[in-house]
């Protein structure tokens, strides 16, 4: 063995920080996007958005003409090389959304002055739970120590009215000069429970119950009942199991089913009613609307983050010496790729929808069960990328169609193969599941092997634990259940 020197030739992919900007980019939601350029934007003096651009704009055209250059006569001096910094990254020069929001806009102003009587409605901010006990616990004859204890009780509150950090957490929270003990804490929780909505301050849910059945009156028909069936058979009356349920508490099927009734009247999320959470709203990222005979898929423009070059410091560029001179101009080729990354964001996103859309187009015509098997393999295939690109893309992103709004990852699922040697989707066995289950009769509720015959009279060999997987993925109870549910 000697030391020597070799030589070998091979080709070896390197991730450049441009191709991971690109990538980390592709896998982001459209809130996550945002978020990521603000933040980039802050760190980088040349970009902006395109309202603040425009809000600019705006100024130089009262205060006069700007004493800098624009990005273009920079750039056509050589100071700035590359593309005109005017240019927006706002889908890469595709389609802009066939949806025309502008007129649909509320307390938009219109041309002219505004009368007396335009103002925008406003709406009343919603009382939260907190709010809403605390106005009660004001009304109550607490002494002071009380007060304060049902104060923190109230602020540990989650949204469903539940104290789910338990009364440890309270006690921790608690001033350590008040010295209070878990004996006392408990007895302001218990009053608390009876403040409206009836319930809240519950350590769990049987407690919540049990709280609710003790406000009615005693003589209320199956109250005791069903405090017994609370206390200790919760499970069973989950699954709607009448018959053990009689037999366990040797009472008639009858008083144990109108026991159940009185239970499932009362509310196990008091505080969800007063819950003040804004209900959150997916922005589709693509279209798929019919033109014609075809389908057409299109980015929704507003969707897409209109980011571009700052011409102010684009024209100073051209003054700036030394360091300073080429700290700019490397912020100024971080902005062009950054630029760029979102062109092709928008590009590849295009590509992938439509590609979708071509192969779902049965989806789209018939609804669910028309939808093909497909698997991400297919796509990339079609449209030149890697699988791990075709996951990234539809992992948070949205498609708006005729049949509603669905991730992207929504059209894919896997075959079961048929009698003529094609396959149906797992999501089109589902539907046609849901469908038959729909339509059967409540008195003699189909079993799963029944399903599974059913479906193979259709052609679709499917196997009986296929049918119950299925059925359990839908959340639809056994055929047991549903016909003692009926």
């Amino acid at each position: 063995m000697k030391p020597a020197l070799q030589f070998r030739l091979h080709q070896q992919l390197t991730l450049t920080p441009q191709l991971q900007q690109a990538i980390r980019l592709l896998q982001l939601s459209q809130l996550e996007l945002e978020v990521e350029l603000r933040q980039i934007a802050e760190s980088n003096p040349l970009l902006e958005f395109a309202e603040e651009a425009e809000d600019a704009e705006a100024l130089d055209v009262q205060d006069g003409e700007s004493e800098y250059p624009s990005a273009e006569s920079v750039a056509s001096g050589g100071e700035v090389d590359g593309d005109s910094a005017s240019d927006w990254a706002d889908g890469g020069g595709v389609a802009e959304s066939p949806i025309d929001f502008s007129s649909s806009s509320v307390g938009s102003s219109s041309s002219g002055s505004r009368g007396d009587d335009d103002f925008e409605p406003q709406n009343a901010a919603p009382e939260t739970l907190q709010q809403h006990l605390l106005w009660q616990l004001n009304l109550a004859s607490f002494n002071p120590r009380q007060h304060l204890i049902a104060t923190v009780l109230i602020d540990a509150l989650d949204g469903a009215g539940y104290l789910s950090e338990g009364l440890d957490a309270v006690l921790a929270a608690l001033p350590t000069d008040l010295k209070a003990s878990v004996v006392e804490i408990e007895a302001v929780r218990r009053q608390l429970q009876g403040f409206d909505p009836v319930g809240v301050g519950s350590l769990d849910l049987r407690d919540c119950l049990r709280v609710q059945l003790e406000q009615f009156d005693a003589d209320t028909p199956q109250r005791e009942l069903a405090l017994c069936i609370v206390d200790s058979e919760l499970e069973l009356l989950a699954r709607n199991d009448i018959v053990r349920l009689a037999r366990k508490l040797r009472a008639s099927e009858d008083d144990v089913a109108a026991a159940a009734v009185l239970i499932r009247s009362l509310d196990p999320r008091p505080g969800a009613a007063l819950d003040a959470t804004p209900v959150e709203y997916v922005a589709p990222d693509v279209y798929a609307l019919r033109d014609g005979s075809r389908w057409r898929v299109s980015l929704n423009a507003d969707a897409q983050p209109r980011l571009g070059l700052n011409q102010h410091y684009c024209g100073l560029i051209a003054r700036a010496r030394g360091e300073d001179a080429s700290w700019m101009r490397g912020q100024l080729q971080e902005a062009r790729w950054l630029i760029k990354s979102l062109e092709s964001r928008a590009e590849t996103l295009l590509k992938v929808a439509d590609a979708i859309v071509r192969r779902q187009s049965a989806f789209l015509e018939y609804g669910p069960e028309a939808m093909h098997p497909l698997v991400l393999r297919e796509v990339a295939e079609e449209v030149g990328m890697h699988e791990s690109t075709i996951s990234r893309v539809t992992t948070r992103k949205y498609m708006h169609t005729p049949r509603g709004t669905f991730e992207l990852k929504y059209f894919f699922s896997s075959g079961v193969s048929t009698e003529d040697g094609g396959s149906a989707s797992a999501t089109a066995i589902q539907a046609m599941l849901r469908k038959l289950i729909d339509a059967e009769d409540s008195r003699k509720p189909l079993s799963d092997h029944a399903i599974a015959t059913e479906l193979q009279r259709k052609g679709i060999q499917v196997a009986r634990r296929t049918v119950a997987k299925y059925r359990e993925g839908l959340r639809i109870p056994s055929s047991s259940e549903r016909q003692r549910a009926s």
